[in-house]
This record gives C-alpha cells, sequence and structure tokens, in this order.
C-alpha cells in the first residue's frame, strides 16, 4: 500500500521544522532583527533566514510584519505583566515597589536591550508606535487600572506610565546626566512619592 499525496493546509506543529521549537525561534530571531535593525529595516524574510525557517512559516505563525512586531513586543514586555500583581500586594507602599521593580527591568541588560529597540521603533514608524500604543493600553494599563480601588483608574494608570517612560526616554534613550547616572534607590526615592500619589490619593 503506498502513500496517499500529502495533506495541504497548516503545517505541524509537532514535528520537524515546523514544530514546537519553529515559533520560539522565529519569535526570538524577531526581537533580535528589531533590536539591531528597527522596525523598517526588519523584513519577514530576514526574521525567517535569522530563526532558520521558511517565510511562509514565519506567516502561518504571526501574519503579517506588524503581527510579527506584536509578538516582539508582548515577549519584550513580559516582565511589565507582573506589574499588576505587585500592585496587588495593596495600596501602602504602591509607589516605590512599582518605582523599584520599573527599574529593575530596565536596568537589567538582557531586557533592556530589546525595549530599547522597541521604544526607538516607536519614535520613528507609526505603524510600530501603534502596536506599542495597543499593548500598552490593552495588556498593562487596562490590567493595571483593574486594581485601583480610585476614580478615574485608567487615566491615573496612564500619569504614571507617562512618568516612568520620561525616566526611560532620559536615562536610558538620550541618556542625560545627572539623571543618566544615578543611582537607581535614588530615583526611586524621589519618583516614589509621585506614583504613590497617582495610584492611590482619592
Amino acid at each position: 500500500m503506498t502513500d496517499g499525496p500529502k495533506r495541504r493546509g497548516r503545517p505541524s506543529r509537532t514535528t520537524g521544522p515546523d514544530g514546537p521549537d519553529a515559533r520560539t525561534r522565529i519569535l526570538d530571531a524577531a526581537r533580535t532583527e528589531f533590536a539591531e535593525r528597527g522596525y523598517d529595516k526588519t523584513s519577514i524574510r530576514g526574521v525567517a533566514r535569522a530563526a532558520g525557517v521558511d517565510a511562509a512559516l514565519v506567516h502561518h505563525y504571526f501574519g503579517t510584519k506588524d503581527e510579527v512586531f506584536a509578538a516582539a513586543v508582548e515577549l519584550s514586555f513580559e516582565p511589565a505583566l507582573v506589574i499588576p500583581a505587585v500592585l496587588g500586594e495593596g495600596p501602602d507602599g504602591l509607589g516605590e515597589r512599582l518605582a523599584r521593580y520599573f527599574l529593575s527591568v530596565w536596568e537589567n541588560p538582557a531586557s533592556r536591550a530589546p525595549l530599547l529597540a522597541i521604544m526607538r521603533s516607536a519614535l520613528t514608524h507609526e505603524a510600530a508606535a501603534k502596536v506599542l500604543r495597543g499593548f500598552v493600553l490593552r495588556r498593562l494599563l487596562e490590567r493595571v487600572a483593574e486594581t485601583l480601588d480610585v476614580p478615574d483608574a485608567t487615566f491615573r494608570a496612564e500619569l504614571a506610565a507617562s512618568h516612568m517612560i520620561g525616566i526611560v526616554m532620559m536615562r536610558y534613550v538620550l541618556r542625560t546626566d545627572p539623571l543618566a547616572s544615578a543611582p537607581p534607590e535614588k530615583i526611586v526615592g524621589m519618583v516614589a512619592p509621585t506614583l504613590q500619589r497617582y495610584l492611590t490619593e482619592t
């Protein structure tokens, strides 16, 4: 008995180059490509080449370039998804915990490099900015707002985020002193009361 014709359709997720590790390889390659080349110069074909797969497989798992970028954003911002848990510890000391955790993510070189690449891409390309806005609003700030028992919770969460993003821009992107060289604990001490006010005062 001979085998019938190969079935067309989605590639297998369990064996060969399209197995369960293929998606992970593609995502890791995408994050590296966006970090090294920026949004404009990154292509589906380049991501596929870096991951060692066919470009069709990248389209299969992620679709368009914007969707690949969105997945890379989510992977890079994964540490930030812990923030709602930080908020869930209660209102006392909330500003300090949030500031310390946020800075710890950016002080870590492993997480800082892809985050910086995403920030730079969003500043120079509208499609990248749209993806980042959607992720920050949908996956991060809305979850933060759900934990706040205050009026205008989403607005307050956005104020806190804008404060910390401003620090990121000055400290890590523009690298302006004395902020760029200040000890993290000094920044936490200065910023924590403002974040506490944003998030808890009624």
